[in-house]
């Protein structure tokens, strides 16, 4: 069989399936199989696939077409221009939080001007909180950003921790992101700081204080916010193989959003930015919550679909 051949077979396969668009799925699968980019695909239709390549993709067209994932089948998914590997253990990264980054520049670069200063573009000074971390792609996007911004990213789970480090590995930022087990920005279950900077810390840190011990200048978070009354109506590939601890935030879905915002307006100083990302739903139920002596300047984003998106607030 050719490239081109065993392209059109899988895309019949995964349409025969309804995978959604299956024809990038499709593509891939075939890519990973033949550790080829898509330029290399087009520019050699003709080109015969081995037997034993043949086979492995045929399995993962099939694992495809009865629901999994095609990112956990071939392990990585791009998020903000970058790659990050991915696994059943993290949320994939989603189009849609891009827009919490941009959120989060956009309203550092607004601070700094209000204040008469100029931006700070390297994030020099800077102190920032990513909570609920997953697979570190928040985090790791803006220190890219910020290439002088240090961060703390936060995660209940320690096999979510230990994906988001190898990404922070990959994209050589592991020096400047320390990773903490522990609720929200809560006491640490588990402590885990990135190794770069257990030396600069004295005994094993408990807490988010003990890592940080000053307020943060942003927190940002893509906090679980469906609602268990959704799971039945969720695309198969979401409601059976990602985390539930990473994708339910309760009955409603909301319901973590009043512990973070309380725990945030005791972690920011003043004047420092609290950026989340919303459910499709969520506006009604979050944005009195911001309604607070604690908090200025509140800020909808909606995404490219017009549905209210990012939720950003300054602290008084």
């Amino acid at each position: 069989m050719d490239v081109r051949a065993a392209l059109k077979q899988a895309i019949a396969q995964l349409r025969e399936a309804n995978v959604p668009s299956y024809t990038l799925a499709a593509e891939l699968l075939l890519l990973h199989t033949l550790s080829r980019d898509r330029t290399w695909l087009y520019a050699h239709p003709e080109e015969l696939v081995p037997k034993g390549d043949a086979e492995r993709l045929q399995g993962l067209v099939s694992r495809r077409a009865a629901g999994e994932p095609t990112q956990h089948l071939i392990g990585k998914q791009e998020f903000w221009g970058l790659e990050f590997e991915v696994t059943p253990d993290v949320l994939i990264p989603r189009p849609e939080t891009e827009h919490v980054i941009e959120v989060a520049l956009d309203r550092l670069a607004l601070r700094e001007v209000r204040e008469g200063r100029p931006p700070k573009n390297s994030g020099a000074g800077l102190w920032i909180a990513d909570v609920g971390t997953g697979s570190g792609c928040i985090a790791i996007a803006l220190a890219k950003e910020l290439p002088s911004a240090q961060i703390v990213a936060t995660d209940i789970s320690a096999v979510a921790l230990a994906v988001a480090r190898r990404n922070a590995a990959r994209h050589a930022v592991n020096d400047r992101i320390r990773f903490l087990e522990c609720n929200l920005l809560g006491e640490a279950a588990i402590s885990n700081v990135a190794t770069s900077a257990v030396a600069a810390l004295q005994g094993n840190p408990s807490s988010v204080d003990a890592v940080h011990p000053r307020p943060f200048d942003l927190v940002v978070s893509n906090p679980p916010y469906v609602g268990r009354q959704e799971r039945d109506s969720l695309m198969r590939e979401v409601r059976d193989h990602e985390p539930e601890i990473a994708l339910y935030g309760g009955e409603q879905g909301y319901e973590m959003y009043a512990a973070l915002i309380r725990e945030a307006a005791i972690r920011l100083e003043p004047g420092g930015l609290l950026v989340l990302e919303l459910g499709h739903n969520s506006r009604l139920a979050v944005e009195p919550l911001l309604d607070l002596p604690d908090w200025t300047n509140v800020a909808v984003t909606n995404d490219l679909a017009g549905i209210p998106r990012v939720i950003d607030a300054e602290r008084s």
